[in-house]
């Protein structure tokens, strides 16, 4: 292929729909591909709630030889596993636990003064900074080689409509917070097109079959099984859209009014369908930037799927001789890490386009939370646990570090993606720079 033909002149001049574009614009031997070198890619997945320390944590620093009940799910995968303890959000000021462990979570930086009213603590705003993720879209954004469609992506689950401190995360600026997208055809739309129905993605589904077969003459043996799976994963998402449609439902998300938490008996279901959309999407190079939030700060999902009936936030401020809650907190943290696992699995199963080795080779999760502990509401231990191999860190150990600043991981994390910042958030938790021993 002549390296000078346009994207649209390919689409036009092999009859092809643009809804194949973003399916086919990243396979290499097509001489579409925007980079040269190594990707890098970062996934921040959030849940709530703090953790059961016991049943998290591992005993002792160094190998990781055992993974306690919550992280149990990632036994395949232990040795790209990095779990960092003693890593404390220090920003104090504004608003509650909850909503300084969300609002500075990802920023290290105070909350504005507002109107927002969280338990005993003074009323807040939104985070006075960005966010590590947006920072590194504006990076990557700023350099040709790295540059992608999107930036970033920003993938939700069951994440409540209202908009406040505790259900924000991610800022593109000061007091300039980013929603998640929790609706897995909204964010198919964003995608790979506007569609307004589901009948009209089914017909852009039918056009992506035919458009499929048309390129797979043209491109490398390695390309035919990279868009083989491009077209499976078009197949299971029409399958989906099948079922719906045959059980009488118009739309196979709920639709949850705000701040109603209790009927979600879908979030297995959502959180399937987004896992699978951010890997085609990391296929596809729209983004190396990704966020997965799982309900909010205070989240109050309701496991029913797993036998639990109360509310998670609820659960989480039981004391710790309440044997019940503290066997359920940890079953639902280990939901939660089962899903760490099912993105984690996919990632290794997926080969990297145009490279050697999988998704997951270029691609570090950090899976967090606002709170160390649920019912202390401490932002002491805040949970950081990476799995990959994105940022070129030492995995298969535990790390305990003596309550270090989170901006210190924070730029760690800049760093390793060839951001040489000096600071991030609130200066006065960076002097002593990156973390050490990550390496």
């Amino acid at each position: 292929m002549n390296r000078n033909t346009s994207r649209r002149d390919f689409l036009r001049n092999v009859g092809m729909s643009a809804a194949a574009l973003p399916f086919v614009c990243n396979l290499p031997s097509l001489g579409f591909a925007n980079s040269t070198g190594r990707k890098q890619r970062l996934v921040v997945l959030f849940s709530p709630n703090g953790v059961v320390p016991k049943n998290f944590w591992p005993d002792e620093a160094g190998e990781l030889t055992a993974l306690k009940e919550s992280l149990s799910p990632l036994e395949p995968f232990r040795d790209r596993v990095l779990t960092l303890h003693g890593v404390c959000d220090k920003v104090r000021g504004d608003g509650d636990s909850h909503m300084r462990g969300m609002g500075c979570l990802l920023t290290g930086t105070e909350l504005y003064p507002g109107n927002i009213q969280g338990g005993s603590h003074t009323p807040a705003g939104w985070a006075s900074g960005s966010s590590i993720d947006q920072e590194l879209k504006r990076f990557l954004q700023s350099n040709p080689e790295t540059q992608t469609r999107f930036g970033s992506l920003e993938f939700g689950v069951a994440v409540p409509e209202r908009a406040d401190t505790w259900t924000r995360m991610v800022y593109a600026g000061p007091n300039k917070p980013i929603a998640p997208i929790d609706d897995p055809y909204q964010m198919f739309s964003r995608l790979y097109g506007q569609v307004k129905d589901q009948e009209s993605l089914r017909s852009i589904l039918d056009d992506l079959q035919e458009d499929f077969g048309k390129v797979r003459s043209m491109v490398s043996q390695e390309d035919r099984q990279l868009l083989e799976e491009h077209a499976t994963f078009v197949r299971e998402l029409e399958q989906e859209l099948t079922a719906s449609r045959d059980s009488g439902l118009d739309h196979p998300v709920p639709e949850l009014e705000p701040g109603v938490k209790d009927e979600n008996d879908n979030i297995p279901k959502i959180s399937k369908m987004q896992i699978e959309l951010m890997v085609n999407s990391f296929t596809a190079d729209f983004t190396r930037i990704a966020t997965l939030q799982y309900t909010n700060s205070v989240g109050q999902a309701r496991m029913r799927w797993l036998g639990i009936d109360e509310g998670h936030h609820s659960l989480s401020h039981e004391p710790d001789d309440n044997d019940d809650a503290q066997t359920k907190l940890t079953a639902i943290n280990k939901w939660y890490c089962e899903q760490l696992a099912y993105l984690v699995k996919r990632l290794s199963e997926t080969p990297e386009p145009g490279g050697p080795g999988s998704l997951l080779d270029n691609t570090t999760i950090i899976w967090t939370n606002e709170l160390g502990k649920g019912n202390s509401h401490t932002l002491d231990n805040i949970p950081f646990v990476m799995v990959g191999g994105g940022l070129g860190f030492r995995m298969g150990r535990a790390l305990k570090y003596p309550k270090v600043p989170h901006n210190r991981l924070l730029l760690s994390i800049a760093h390793s993606m060839g951001h040489h910042i000096e600071q991030f958030g609130n200066p006065d938790f960076c002097g002593d720079g990156p973390l050490t021993d990550l390496t």
